[in-house]
């Protein structure tokens, strides 16, 4: 069984797939990719047990293909290979032979019949959902940020994706600080939501274009199925419960103002040199039409930056982690931010003039 390939057809849908294959794996197949090739179109699958991707490339292949192949080696061998070389790919008993030129690559192969491919789930409730590539990209970028990386409590892991009525709002926190973004949706649903696991919405971010092509999103109990252009994403969910996103959001927050976003975030990556490594403390003193940035560490130095801003509320003093700050200030895209603060106890609101749909709140911490 043999096909023939260019390079840049294969290349970018090789890497794409492979960048979710586990390097060292307990089951030697998961460091494989699954290659299928029949009726002039290829489809490369990688899965780690948890997600799945599946990418077809339609192109004159000339023939049949089914093995699997290490996802790393394979990768590694179009990417060394000169532009546009045709490649030819054999294979015969246990082995798949890679050949392009006087170039010649002999590799171990598995089965294809062994691989574990991830089916899309079948019964209960399923909603399905379509939304814009370019939209769902930007949701999950307003969010991803705030998702807790390696938490005990496992279901702050990933992202809350929720269909109530005709939105889709989308939800991340560690516990110190929460995103939420929300679209409207072309029609009404049940209300259904599921906790995304973080690598899925890394991949998704990679995968999705900025274009209006739609995203198909099945979302089941257990599951949700991701389709767009060639791409087919399986993902399992977090079995957890959320927390109420509801309740962290304030509102009524009187005390507030407006500012330019780069000239506070530079101002904020100024300050923070000096906060204390461990804790990443920086005081917000706000006066009338003045805010003060100040840092200090264990060694005694100190760093202070002004602006000046249309202030008028109660004249507060309160700390935060400056860390969460200028993560969303790197993450939104809009030229103005505003700050918004009840008391010195209570969190800060961050939100921006254009997007009603768009907030993120940090909770205050003692300096």
């Amino acid at each position: 069984m043999n096909i023939k390939i260019n390079r840049e057809t294969l290349l970018k849908p090789l890497s794409s797939v492979s960048s979710i294959v586990e390097r060292r794996h307990t089951l030697p197949i998961l460091s494989n990719l699954l290659v299928e090739a029949k009726d002039e179109k290829i489809v490369l699958t990688a899965t780690d047990l948890e997600m799945q991707i599946s990418l077809a490339v339609h192109t004159d292949i000339g023939g049949e293909l089914s093995t699997t192949v290490s996802a790393k080696k394979l990768v590694d061998i179009c990417r060394s290979l000169p532009e546009d070389a045709e490649i030819t790919m054999t294979t015969t008993d246990s082995r798949i032979q890679v050949k392009t030129g006087k170039s010649r690559f002999n590799l171990q192969t598995l089965p294809a019949a062994d691989y574990p491919v991830m089916t899309k789930a079948v019964g209960g409730v399923s909603t399905t959902v379509t939304i814009a590539q370019r939209n769902l990209k930007k949701l999950f970028k307003q969010v991803e940020f705030a998702m807790a990386q390696q938490d005990i409590r496992y279901y702050l892991n990933g992202l809350l994706f929720e269909v109530s009525g005709n939105r889709l709002n989308v939800v991340g926190t560690d516990g110190h600080r929460l995103s939420f973004t929300s679209t409207e949706l072309t029609q009404s649903y049940e209300k259904q939501e599921i906790i995304l696991p973080r690598k899925t919405v890394i991949e998704l971010i990679k995968l999705l274009d900025e274009s209006d092509e739609e995203v198909t999103i099945e979302i089941t109990s257990g599951q949700a199925n991701f389709s767009f252009g060639d791409i087919r994403l399986i993902s399992k969910v977090i079995d957890g419960k959320f927390p109420d996103y509801t309740r962290v959001i304030p509102t009524g927050h009187q005390n507030n103002f407006t500012v330019d976003r780069t000239t506070i975030l530079l101002s904020m990556q100024r300050a923070s040199i000096l906060s204390n490594e461990k804790y990443r403390g920086i005081r917000m003193v706000l006066g009338k039409d003045s805010l003060r940035l100040i840092s200090t560490n264990s060694e005694q130095e100190e760093a202070e930056e002004e602006l000046e801003v249309a202030y008028a509320g109660d004249s507060l003093d309160i700390g935060f982690n400056v860390t969460y700050m200028i993560d969303v200030l790197n993450n939104v895209d809009n030229q103005n931010i505003i700050f918004s603060f009840a008391d010195a106890n209570s969190s800060c609101l961050v939100t921006v003039p254009e997007d009603d749909n768009y907030k993120y709140v940090v909770m205050p911490m003692r300096i």
